[in-house]
């Protein structure tokens, strides 16, 4: 019994002792904890967002400074690049004939009445030899006139044969200048019988098409012109402008012009013609432009982008549709405010384009605004606030 006594006595001091031990663990813990500082983080405002410098989302947030441009009037519109037809001419044949000689080649620069082909034509011949014929008969008729003016004015030729005499020079003097006229036509020489017929430039420019060859037998029907001959330095913009558009432009508006050979830069044209009929199936009115080309890059046959600017007075601030979102049926963007600070901001949206838009209120000039990664800002805006911490 005094055993067992002195047992219990020694298993109730060891257990008093390790109780002693684990409350000054836990004192000791405690007050080590309470020595360090507690740090809080700050949540942003509910409208903004901030992009902590080590976060990589960074990179995928791309911003633009707000400028004001001329304002676009409507959706760009596909047209095409045509010769200047005022400064462009198809040159055919006049007479029928086979080639000899030198050929203008393509790309060459002439000037007006340069030689273009040479023709071995016999009817140029024969109309050659029927000028002659004709200048002969004139001649004889003019002389035979002459002698019976002095009969006549001396009593001794009767007047009927004065007047026929008269009547034979007037009808020979006729048929003369038929056959000069032809030859002028055709742009041939008096005095000649060759049979060479020579092709002239009609205007300056550059030989831009021809369907010519060495030996070639022409004629003047054939569908084909053998040469095309433009100036260059000018060209024309066709384009289809939809019915519901047509009072935004008048002659004299400036347009905007890109072509997939130089898709960094913009080229500008002016609207000349407005077509006065409406086409019944595409209710589209065809509009002309005249363009300046005067280093010869645009060529007939491009196509191109077309932009209609409003009066270059008339300035807007348009933005991309990417940068755009729209919550509670109001639209919104991400201005930066500072070092990847970003407030969201609803703005005023006027005239919605494919891919940019008109903003009427909510942006000033000079800030900056994110062009791309709205969405990617407010899904990261939605998490701090959900959560209260932000994530890498």
């Amino acid at each position: 019994m005094p055993e067992r006594l002195e047992y219990e006595m020694k298993l109730h001091l060891v257990i008093r002792l390790s109780t002693g031990f684990l409350c000054l663990s836990l004192l000791a813990c405690q007050q080590q904890n309470n020595s360090e500082p507690q740090q809080t983080v700050a949540l942003p405002p509910a409208d903004e967002v901030i992009l902590r410098p080590e976060s990589p989302k960074r990179q995928y947030v791309e911003e633009a400074v707000v400028e004001p441009v001329q304002r676009p009037l409507m959706d760009s519109v596909t047209g095409k690049i045509t010769y200047d037809e005022i400064r462009t001419a198809r040159v055919s044949s006049p007479i029928a004939g086979r080639v000899i000689g030198d050929i203008a080649p393509l790309g060459a620069s002439v000037r007006k009445g340069d030689t273009l082909a040479v023709l071995d034509s016999p009817d140029l011949g024969e109309a050659q030899s029927a000028y002659a014929g004709a200048m002969a008969d004139l001649n004889l008729a003019e002389r035979n006139f002459q002698r019976l003016q002095e009969l006549y004015d001396n009593g001794i030729a009767p007047r009927k044969e004065h007047e026929q005499a008269e009547d034979n020079l007037a009808r020979t003097r006729s048929e003369a200048e038929r056959a000069r006229l032809k030859l002028a036509n055709l742009g041939a020489r008096p005095g000649r019988m060759d049979n060479r017929f020579s092709l002239h430039a009609p205007i300056p420019g550059a030989v831009t098409e021809r369907a010519i060859n060495p030996g070639m037998e022409v004629r003047p029907d054939l569908a084909a012109p053998l040469f095309v001959i433009s100036d260059l330095r000018q060209l024309w913009v066709q384009m289809d402008i939809f019915e519901k558009d047509i009072g935004l432009i008048h002659a004299g508006t400036k347009i905007l012009l890109k072509v997939p050979a130089y898709p960094n830069e913009n080229f500008t044209a002016t609207v000349s013609y407005i077509s006065q009929v409406v086409d019944e199936t595409s209710r589209t009115v065809k509009v002309r432009c005249i363009l300046p080309n005067p280093d010869g890059r645009l060529l007939p046959s491009m196509f191109a982008a077309i932009e209609v600017q409003s009066d270059p007075g008339d300035l807007a601030i348009v933005v991309p549709l990417t940068s755009l979102f729209t919550e509670n049926e109001s639209d919104w963007v991400y201005v930066n405010i500072g070092d990847y600070h970003y407030r969201q901001r609803p703005v005023k949206v006027g005239l919605r384009l494919k891919d940019r838009a008109v903003i009427l209120e909510g942006l000033k000039p000079g800030e900056h605004f994110v062009v791309h990664g709205a969405l990617l800002l407010r899904t990261e805006q939605d998490t701090v606030h959900q959560t209260g911490e932000s994530h890498p």
